[in-house]
């Protein structure tokens, strides 16, 4: 499967990284040779029809921040979409980062994809939570296939696993945490009493909040994966324009103080249901399913056939993302074979 992969940043170096350790098991157990034929980021691209060496690539990113330094085979100016009409490949792996207002780049990249006949992973939120039903019914009118498990949750599997695990059972609700950065702010604040302010700062230090922390503690990322989930898991015809959403920058350390005394902590919690779409903060017992600690994401589904069913993961990361964006290339590997 020859790979084209756009965004070069935290995911991207993740995807590159996780193919180069998983590449030999994938084709020894599912006949799937995995092959990265170009790659971009905002510097230009790098090009090589044999496939890229993705530890050179990873070499040259964290020396230069530039893959267009790449050099062993050739590289180029051209960016983004550019690079889709200049490398042959069979899927587009679009990890760009995540607009809100536009969904650009990653919708037109996803478009053109798909009008050339190739298949698309993503871990892209932007596009999918406002186009979710043009995007999918692309992908169909063009016959290819789309995946966007790491969209929602990174490696807590959600999307696959409610669809393929649980494929006799109706979905009546999804609630839970979908966001690491925030549930890491609450666990530290829960912790060590410490004030919002201060333990978003640590969080930026750390690396786990961004510079620009507004779509973490506003809400924003966790009211995309809501958009996501209630479309692809409940058939909830919804936008990001629809979520009831609230951050957790009004939460004070005297608040969780109050709610430890009684029992409870306080998350960022989505609600997903035909009757509420919500990101808001919580009150969650201590002794429940919502009592994960630091960058954890999970999330419970009430089903008609079992009650409830909770799934835990990591919600951010690299190599966590990677692993999601991995599944959906085996997926996608095996139908094609």
């Amino acid at each position: 499967m020859r790979i084209c992969l756009i965004g070069f940043g935290a995911v991207g170096q993740g995807v590159a990284k996780a193919i180069s350790l998983k590449k030999k098991d994938i084709k020894d157990k599912f006949n799937i040779d995995l092959k990265i034929v170009g790659v971009s980021d905002s510097s230009g691209s790098a090009i090589n029809q044999e496939g890229l060496d993705e530890k050179l690539l990873l070499d040259i990113k964290s020396k230069t921040c530039k893959v267009s330094d790449y050099s062993e085979y050739g590289s180029t100016n051209i960016q983004g979409i550019e690079l889709l009409d200049s490398v042959d490949y069979d899927c587009l792996i679009e990890a760009t980062p995540t607009d809100v207002k536009t969904g650009e780049p990653a919708k037109s990249l996803t478009l053109k994809a798909f009008a050339g006949k190739k298949d698309v992973v993503t871990s892209n939120k932007g596009h999918l939570a406002l186009f979710f039903n043009e995007i999918i019914n692309k992908a169909k009118e063009n016959d290819v296939e789309f995946r966007f498990e790491a969209s929602v949750g990174g490696a807590m599997p959600i999307i696959n696993f409610s669809k393929k695990t649980l494929p006799s059972s109706k979905i009546e609700s999804i609630i839970g945490i979908l966001n690491g950065t925030t549930n890491f702010i609450l666990s530290r604040m829960t912790s060590e009493g410490s004030s919002y302010k201060d333990t978003l700062k640590e969080s930026q230090i750390l690396g786990i909040a961004e510079t620009d922390p507004t779509q973490d503690v506003e809400g924003i990322d966790a009211a995309c994966k809501t958009v996501i989930l209630a479309n692809s898991i409940l058939g909830i015809d919804c936008v990001y324009d629809d979520i009831d959403i609230e951050g957790i920058s009004n939460i004070s350390s005297e608040a969780i103080e109050l709610a430890k005394k009684e029992g409870y902590l306080i998350k960022l919690i989505a609600e997903v249901s035909k009757y509420n779409l919500k990101v808001a903060p919580r009150l969650v017992k201590k002794n429940s399913p919502y009592a994960v600690d630091g960058t954890l994401n999970m999330a419970t589904l009430k089903i008609d056939l079992a009650d409830k069913v909770t799934v835990v993961g990591k919600g951010a990361g690299s190599l966590e993302t990677a692993s999601a964006i991995l599944t959906d290339l085996i997926n996608i590997g095996k139908l094609k074979n």
